[in-house]
């Protein structure tokens, strides 16, 4: 299907089963009970009791997601719910890092990293005092009734308190709202800040609650908003390393490091400077570059329509296409009046063959990269049509096994090794392009490198193509031997691309990235199962 389909003719299907275990004796015949055998070879099942690594958070269950966080500091540490939440947005709400913070340096310096101060008493005492009380930031004269202290000790009139958590709030600083005593870090009491606020504008206290709520998803290196457009609302929880690929519940698929569309094998930075690289305009410099000259007199870019080398602006100035001089206009089909550009400029034709020789590349790689995503969205027809076709031969007398399965594994299997495929493309151009990794290789490491990469990728392409023509074939027209042989083939053919899907991500992160000494560029790790799907917690049925 697409450009890169093969057929029949280009390729036998005279496949090698031996990677398969000895022990395994899967015995070749025509018959349901080995075709499952096989199947289970070579399509493991992830274990029942293995726990997602990704959760879905919406915007119903983020209060609980965020109180089952602090709960467990509350009960650590025996503190109130707004010191608990000051300790993690300052460590990022990360709850091992509080542990480990307090085990190494214990909870004076726990508490005295985070901003938090907790003494016995949070009002102002009659010692202090007496039934009037002059606040040290307007001076003016207040009662006991109109002064608010913090956590710290420190008190001020609540009008003053009101006016600094407003300007606070209005600048986005609601998470860490310090006290306005002179040189005290301590961060104020959100119940009281909410409070004071409301008091005074409801809305600014609704903005402030909800700041301090999605201080779970923007402070948290653990949770990231789903980049969806149109943003869908939801937001991802992992619970290991953040170099991971994820499906939103929305079915977005993204990198939860970069928030960029999944991109693996390209590195993050890699994929950064692609997809600026496929939306600006560098390429059309290039093209101007190489295809177009600039007018003597005028300076406008002028293109070339036609064979001679002589060219006239639409300023009326003829000049030498060859070496960009003014000429006059009399000319043969061999020279120029007067002109003679037999020496050429050797830094410019070197620029312009750079440039030419950069956009060539350039294309080489796009035009493949796009190739597989188009192929990719054909394909993804492929299900519906499959199911339809299914129905068909249900109804027929003569199908005897029910069981397509292997058929919807045999089209998710394409699907991923597809999108690698593409993705492997942008790759390739940055690993083997000469200027990101000057420092790394020599130009023989380069080259042996890249002929090795390029050897598997063409491999694992052939195969992609090939499980594409299996799928693609009419089986509700196929009798019983058919659709078992089709089963067969399709099952192996999904075993070997799964296996050379992997040796591929084995070669990028061993043998290109892996040997890399001044740069660091890694790679979300593969999976044979595809991007994990972040599934909804617990409390979200509750």
């Amino acid at each position: 299907m697409g450009e890169y389909r093969s057929s029949d003719d280009d390729y036998d299907y005279d496949y090698d089963y031996d990677y398969y275990d000895d022990d395994d004796e899967v015995d070749f015949v025509d018959d349901d009970e080995n075709a499952a055998e096989l199947e289970a070879a070579v399509e493991p099942e992830i274990p029942p009791n293995s726990c997602p690594s990704s959760k879905v958070i919406t915007k119903e269950s983020l209060l609980a997601a965020q109180m089952e966080d602090l709960i467990r500091v509350m009960d650590l540490l025996s503190l109130k719910e707004h010191h608990a939440r000051t300790l993690l947005i300052h460590y990022r709400w990360d709850v091992e890092k509080v542990l480990a913070v307090l085990v190494e340096y214990g909870k004076e310096r726990l508490f005295a990293k985070a901003g938090l101060t907790i003494v016995e008493t949070d009002d102002v005492s009659s010692s202090q005092v007496s039934s009037s009380y002059c606040c040290n930031i307007c001076f003016d004269d207040v009662s006991l009734e109109e002064i608010t202290t913090m956590d710290c000790g420190h008190y001020f009139c609540n009008s003053c308190w009101t006016e600094h958590f407003i300007v606070k709030i209005n600048e986005g600083q609601s998470r860490r709202i310090t006290c306005m005593e002179h040189k005290c870090n301590a961060i104020c009491d959100e119940s009281k800040i909410r409070c004071l606020v409301r008091a005074r504008d409801s809305d600014l206290a609704d903005k402030f609650d909800r700041f301090m709520l999605e201080s779970y998803i923007e402070d948290n290196k653990r949770v990231k908003w789903c980049p969806s457009v149109p943003h869908c609302g939801n937001a991802i929880r992992i619970e290991v390393d953040e170099l991971r690929e994820v499906e939103c519940a929305c079915g977005l698929q993204f990198c939860f490091r970069c928030s960029y569309e999944a991109h693996s094998p390209c590195s993050c930075y890699m994929w950064d400077l692609w997809s600026k690289k496929c939306q600006d305009e560098s390429e059309t410099v290039n093209y101007i570059a190489v295809h177009t000259k600039h007018c003597p007199k005028c300076q406008k870019l002028v293109e070339k329509n036609g064979g001679c080398n002589l060219v006239s602006c639409i300023c009326g100035q003829p000049f030498c296409w060859l070496c960009g001089a003014a000429t006059g206009s009399d000319h043969t089909w061999t020279s120029i009046a007067g002109h003679s550009c037999g020496r050429y400029k050797e830094d410019r034709e070197k620029e312009t063959e750079s440039a030419k020789r950069s956009l060539e590349r350039y294309i080489h790689y796009y035009s493949r990269y796009e190739a597989h995503r188009d192929s990719s969205k054909l394909e993804s027809k492929m299900k519906e049509t499959m199911e339809d076709n299914i129905k068909i031969l249900e109804e027929c007398s003569t199908a005897s096994s029910k069981d397509f399965v292997w058929l919807f594994n045999g089209v998710d299997r394409l699907f991923r090794s597809r999108r690698v495929l593409a993705y492997s493309y942008p790759f390739a151009y940055y690993m083997f392009d000469g200027d990101l990794f000057a420092d790394e290789m020599t130009k023989g490491e380069r080259e042996m490198k890249q002929n090795l990469f390029e050897d598997q990728q063409q491999q694992f392409e052939a195969n992609i193509e090939k499980l594409s023509s299996f799928l693609d074939e009419k089986f509700h027209l196929y009798n019983e031997d058919e659709i078992k042989d089709l089963k067969l083939r399709v099952i192996a053919l999904s075993a070997t691309t799964d296996n050379l899907c992997r040796n591929l991500y084995e070669c990028i992160e061993t043998d290109l990235l892996g040997s890399l000494k001044h740069s660091v560029h890694e790679i979300a790790p593969y999976n044979t199962n595809g991007i994990e799907k972040a599934s909804l917690p617990s409390y979200q049925d509750t």
